[in-house]
């Protein structure tokens, strides 16, 4: 069994521990990490666009939008995992200004909509946000271990932490 699992860019994957999950190039992505202590599972998902529905044409992968990745790993770790909802806590990191800082068009500030669109489902969900470090105008790179429930975050530039 494989020690980090990977999430690519518009996909989402689930865990458990002793297992971590990472994912790389969050710029105006958002990475969401759903997960519960007791188990030792978690959801992580590297979401690029806010809403499916600004988009019809583009819902052949419901894993690039916030409002449909969310919800099918939501689905899938309370249905699939038995999860009680009210034990999920989440983690998010993401949401750069990685061009909208240039210009003060809100249009492309897509890492702000990733970030209002994630606590507006989260608060729906009554999933509490544990941590984030979010938005400013660089990309991360981020690692969860469901073991200590730490987010390991790399910024170019800007060096490491953990929430």
């Amino acid at each position: 069994m494989d020690d980090i699992i990977r999430v690519g860019m518009a996909d989402y994957k689930i865990c458990q521990s002793p297992q971590k999950i990472t994912t790389l190039g969050l710029g105006s992505c958002l990475g969401v990490v759903l997960y519960d202590k007791s188990t030792g599972i978690c959801g992580l998902a590297h979401v690029m666009l806010p809403d499916s529905n600004n988009i019809p044409a583009q819902k052949s992968n419901r894993f690039k939008f916030m409002d449909t990745c969310l919800l099918d790993m939501y689905t899938e770790l309370t249905e699939k995992y038995s999860i009680p909802p009210s034990r999920l806590l989440a983690k998010v990191a993401g949401g750069a200004k990685m061009f909208a800082h240039k210009s003060k068009n809100s249009i492309l500030n897509v890492g702000d909509q990733n970030i209002e669109k994630a606590h507006e489902m989260l608060a729906k969900w009554r999933i509490r946000i544990v941590a984030e470090d979010t938005g400013d105008i660089y990309g991360r790179t981020i690692l969860f271990d469901p073991e200590s429930c730490d987010l390991h975050i790399k910024t170019v530039g800007v060096g490491e932490s953990v929430i």
